[in-house]
Order: C-alpha cells, then structure tokens, then sequence
C-alpha cells in the first residue's frame, strides 16, 4: 500500500510537471495569420460602423423627401381645390 501511495504521488508530480513545461507555442506563420486576420475583422467592423452611419443618413434624407412630398401633394390638392372653385364662379 506504501509503494501504491508514493507512484500515485510521483504520477501527479509527472503529470502537473509535464503539463506545466509543455505548453504550446504558435509559430511565427501562425502569429502573422492570426494579426492578419485581426485586421481584417476590426476593418470590417469599421467599415460596417460607416455603412450604418451613412443608412441613418440616407434614411433621413428620405423620410424628409417623403414630407416634402406629402407637403407638395397637400399643396396640390388646396390648389386644385381652389382652381375648382374659380370655374364655378
């Protein structure tokens, strides 16, 4: 039972020192792709920040041409309105 205890005890020694000492390390290639695709993600992120920024800003512009219009129609319509009543005269 002795000898059972101390290679149970020796095993764990091996293992922690074995998982502690060989840790993995990427390789230069791996880094470069890994910066690289970093990059690409926060360009595509900052391009994404700018296409919604410019959408807010067509949106607007389109719901002011769609007033506009609604104005313009209303116009046309008093107008028309009135032209009506001047024939009837």
């Amino acid at each position: 039972m002795k000898h059972f205890k101390l290679f149970l005890i020796l095993l764990f020694g091996v293992t922690t020192i074995s998982l502690t000492s060989c840790a993995w390390h990427p390789s230069d290639e791996e880094v470069k792709q890994l910066e690289e695709t970093k990059s690409a993600a926060l360009s595509a992120e900052k391009t994404l920040a700018d296409k919604k920024v410019e959408r807010q800003a067509l949106e607007s512009k389109v719901r002011a041409k769609k007033a506009e219009l609604e104005k313009i129609k209303a116009d046309k319509a008093s107008v028309q309105q009135h032209v009506e009543q001047t024939k009837a005269e």
